[in-house]
């Protein structure tokens, strides 16, 4: 782990509670019993908890992560090179507490570092996209660290943390001299090469597979379809008309399979996948959706019942039998309160409620003048206000960006964005890839390998991009609780050693920094800052962001009435780990405001790589 100066931050440390009567069962590998690699692990958990396991884990040595899971059982083979290892079989449950099983295990064997790849068969003619599956060895005792595939001499296509991958690549006609290559932990490496030849009709074209042309289907009707293009850099995103013009669905990649509310009638829909060399390719499906029924809303999220933390995410979809579809949706949070509406037949927000019950109703209008309703029940918990929120952060101004170098990691004031050591970029108003039509592309490249960039915007006090100076000195005091919410894309996020998420508040001489770190190609982990030892402290949370989707983050934080810093929860792709970490405050004389960072860190080999950002919210009260 890399020690950071603690204007730029990085992340975590988990704070396990004992739970009293839960378990952890592991049927394989027997404790000290000797193996071969990859090793097999089998296990499962229980809890005393209400809300059951969260999550499970394996380390083959202290504080070394190797494998994490959701739920109650784990299935997984690790590849170990020879040597004996204290590993720990671990559960995480969804009340904070915790439990461990001890397995100690011999890994026999010698022989050298190795990769198989079972796909794609050497010298095989194959069609696009191409499925590669491979697994490594590695004598090196700590293992294997990651494998990769190159399309042609230094030309990386893909890479994955661990010792298997399993891929698609999407790739034009053509013939390739694959290398299929894992690196270990000991600095070795070993490759295996792939010819394949990948045939191709000298056109880009759409497969539909649901629904069939013609076809009669009742709403929501399920969509499924592939792409390919003779474009080499393959298909970028791929989309559904329900009319001309009228642009229902549009996902990144060469695959779509997704579920449409339509209204009972006939549509004549296309799928259409754009590449990015700037070509294009559609296929028409005419369908009949029937009627009948009743209109209904369904609300996915929050669940009935449930307690929940703020902001609260909604999640819903309405059916009418009013042929002309559903107009509009949106949520009451108590009767005449209508906190939110949207148009069409779905919903996705998220709203900032202060601690208390709600009995929300959300509620479907259709074009004939009908209506539906569903009531939800939640439960708030916390405290605080319901808060103001800056919205799109990201497409404002107000950024400032800076290299940090390494050892020290101090801001570089002589590095410029196309420099050498380290080059960066920030493009705002990007409408693909992109949910709102205004993402923010960041870059990072360069020679200098660990080398990161930072940016910074000043939202309160000194120097505030968003008109509140706050001269009077009494707003910046007054803030106790804080939301940084965001979405997040990369077509290979395991290029970034990590990705940083800072939400900063100054006032009378102190700084409260609750810096949040993804270790991505670092170790798959989140680390939360320590403001008074300026240094990353692991939590055992696992961040696995996924690669070619966005990422949905919600960090919650507070300044507690004692002046701590708390670290609340994390939330990545909907699932919580309430981490509730609390550190004391640091010194940052003369500093007044409250700022927010984003940070992306450059790897072993400073790959250049790209992530966009999107619907940056901050939330403060």
């Amino acid at each position: 782990m890399k020690p950071k100066l603690y204007l730029c931050l990085m992340a975590g440390a988990l704070f396990a509670l004992p739970a009293f009567g839960v378990g952890v069962t592991v049927t394989s590998p027997a404790n000290n019993s000797t193996v071969t690699s990859p090793v097999h692990y089998v296990a499962s958990a229980t809890t005393t908890c209400d809300k059951g396991v969260a999550s499970m884990g394996i380390y083959t040595a202290a504080h070394e992560l190797a494998y994490v899971v959701d739920g109650a059982s784990l299935d997984y083979e690790l590849t170990l090179g020879p040597g004996t290892y204290d590993t720990v079989v671990e559960e995480w449950d969804s009340c904070g507490g915790a439990a461990t099983k001890d397995i100690t295990i011999t890994v026999s064997g010698s022989g050298t570092s190795g990769v198989t790849v079972t796909k794609p068969i050497n010298g095989s003619t194959v069609t696009s996209p191409v499925n590669f599956v491979a697994t490594a060895t590695s004598t090196c005792k700590a293992g294997v660290a990651s494998m990769g595939i190159y399309t042609a001499p230094k030309q990386l296509a893909y890479v994955v943390n661990g010792a298997s991958l399993n891929t698609n690549l999407t790739l034009a006609a053509g013939t390739y001299n694959t290398v299929v290559e894992e690196w270990d932990y000991c600095g070795g490496a070993a490759t295996k090469d792939i010819t394949i030849t990948v045939t191709g009709s000298g056109t880009s074209g759409v497969t539909v597979t649901k629904p069939t042309d013609g076809a009669t289907v009742t709403s929501p009707v399920n969509f499924v379809a592939t792409a390919t293009s003779t474009c080499k850099s393959g298909v970028a995103s791929m989309g559904i008309y329900t009319a001309p013009n009228q642009l229902a669905y549009v996902v990144n990649g060469a695959s779509l399979n997704t579920n449409l509310t339509l209204a009972a009638g006939t549509y004549n829909t296309v799928v259409e996948e754009w590449d990015y060399c700037g070509g294009a390719a559609t296929k028409d499906v005419t369908i009949t959706v029937s009627g009948g029924g009743t209109s209904g809303v369904t609300v996915t999220k929050p669940t009935n019942g449930s307690t929940v933390t703020s902001p609260v995410n909604f999640v819903a979809t309405a059916t009418s039998t009013c042929k002309s579809g559903v107009a509009s949706m949106g949520i009451y949070t108590a009767p005449n309160q209508l906190a939110y509406v949207v148009n069409g037949a779905s919903l996705n927000t998220n709203l900032t409620l202060t601690a208390g019950t709600y009995n929300t109703v959300v509620e479907e209008w259709d074009y004939c003048g009908g209506a539906a309703t569903t009531p939800i029940t939640i439960t708030v918990s916390g405290s605080g206000g319901g808060g103001s929120t800056f919205s799109g952060l990201q497409k404002q101004s107000g950024w400032t960006g800076y290299a940090l170098l390494p050892p020290g990691y101090g801001i570089c004031s002589s590095c410029k964005s196309n420099g050498t050591n380290v080059n960066w970029s920030w493009t705002p108003n990007i409408a693909s890839p992109s949910i709102s039509g205004a993402s923010t592309k960041t870059t990072i490249g360069g020679t200098e390998d660990f080398s990161d960039v930072l940016w910074n915007n000043h939202l309160i006090g000194d120097f505030s991009s968003q008109g509140l100076p706050d001269k009077d000195k009494t707003l910046v005091p007054s803030l106790h609780n804080f939301v940084y919410d965001v979405y997040f894309y990369g077509d290979n996020l395991e290029k970034s050693q990590a990705l940083e998420f800072d939400l900063n508040q100054f006032f009378d001489n102190n700084g409260y920094i609750w810096g949040h770190e993804c270790r991505i190609a670092g170790g798959h982990e989140w680390d939360t800052w320590d403001n008074v030892n300026k240094k990353w402290i692991d939590t055992g949370v696992a961040c696995n962001p996924v690669s070619g989707s966005w990422n949905h983050l919600t960090i919650t934080v507070e300044r507690t009435l004692d002046d701590k810093v708390l670290f609340q929860s994390i939330t990545l792709n909907g699932k919580t780990s309430n981490i509730n970490i609390t550190r004391p405050h640091g010194s940052a004389p003369g500093w007044y405001g409250v700022t927010v960072n984003y940070q992306i860190d450059g790897n072993a080999n400073q790959d250049d790589y790209t992530v966009y950002i999107d619907e940056l919210n901050f939330t403060y009260y």
